[in-house]
C-alpha cells in the first residue's frame, strides 16, 4: 500500500478522521462538513506517529533537499516537526500565531538566521490561513522559506488558491480524495455516500443549501 493510502487508512482507524455525510458537523466557521479530523491524536499512537515523521521526512529530502530548519506551526505542527527535525538532524523552531505581548516579544521561538532554508510543518490544511501567515513571519525574520508539508489536506478550492497566489509550494502525505478512496475500501462508508462526499469538496460553503 502507497503511503498516502496507508496514512489515510490509519488515520481512520483511530479516529483521527470522521467522515459522517449524512449527519454533517458544523465548524466554527458554520460550514457543515462530512468530515472532522483531530490529527493532534496521532501523538498518543506511537506507531502511526513514527510512519508520519518518516513520510514527511522523505517528503521534505525529495521536494526541498536545500532544507536548513524544520519550523512547526503552534501548536499542532511542533510535535511532529520536532519528530521530522531529529529524523533529518536538523535544528527545529516553532511559529506562534502571533508575537508574545512580553518579554522579547517573539514569533518564532528557536533561533533562526539571515537565509536560512526552512520547511513548514502543519498537520492539516483546509484554506491554508494560518500556515501562510506562519510562513510570512518566518520571512519578515530573514529566513527563505522553501514550502509547507503536512500530514492531510482538504484539497479545497481556496486554499489551493491561497497557496498559488503565496507562491508557496505544498506537499502532503495523504489528502481528502485518497481517504474517500480508502474508506470506500474499508466499507467505512458507502458507494451511495461517494458522490455527496465530493460534492463538499468543490463548494464547502454551499454545500446541502
Amino acid at each position: 500500500m502507497a503511503v498516502a493510502e496507508n496514512i489515510a487508512k490509519d488515520l481512520l482507524e483511530i479516529e483521527a478522521v470522521f467522515l459522517s455525510p449524512n449527519e454533517p458537523f458544523t465548524w466554527a466557521s458554520g460550514i457543515k462538513s462530512p468530515i472532522y479530523c483531530d490529527n493532534r491524536i496521532t501523538m498518543s499512537y506511537p506507531k502511526i506517529r513514527r510512519e508520519i515523521a518518516q513520510g514527511l521526512a522523505e517528503k521534505i529530502k525529495e521536494t526541498f533537499p536545500e532544507v536548513q530548519v524544520i519550523v512547526g506551526t503552534a501548536t499542532a505542527g511542533i510535535p511532529h516537526a520536532a519528530w521530522v527535525a531529529e529524523i533529518l538532524d536538523l535544528p527545529m523552531v516553532y511559529i506562534r500565531s502571533k508575537a508574545k505581548d512580553h518579554g522579547k516579544g517573539n514569533q518564532i521561538e528557536g533561533r533562526i538566521f539571515e537565509g536560512q532554508k526552512m520547511v513548514v510543518i502543519e498537520d492539516l490544511i483546509s484554506t491554508g490561513g494560518s500556515v501562510l501567515e506562519a510562513a510570512e513571519a518566518a520571512t519578515r525574520e530573514g529566513a527563505d522559506v522553501l514550502g509547507v508539508a503536512a500530514i492531510f489536506t482538504y484539497e479545497l478550492p481556496k486554499g489551493q488558491a491561497n497557496f498559488a497566489e503565496k507562491n508557496v509550494e505544498l506537499v502532503t502525505l495523504t489528502n481528502y480524495s485518497t481517504l474517500i478512496d480508502v474508506a470506500l475500501e474499508m466499507n467505512y462508508i458507502d458507494e451511495k455516500d461517494v458522490a455527496l462526499l465530493k460534492e463538499w469538496k468543490k463548494d464547502p460553503a454551499n454545500w446541502l443549501k
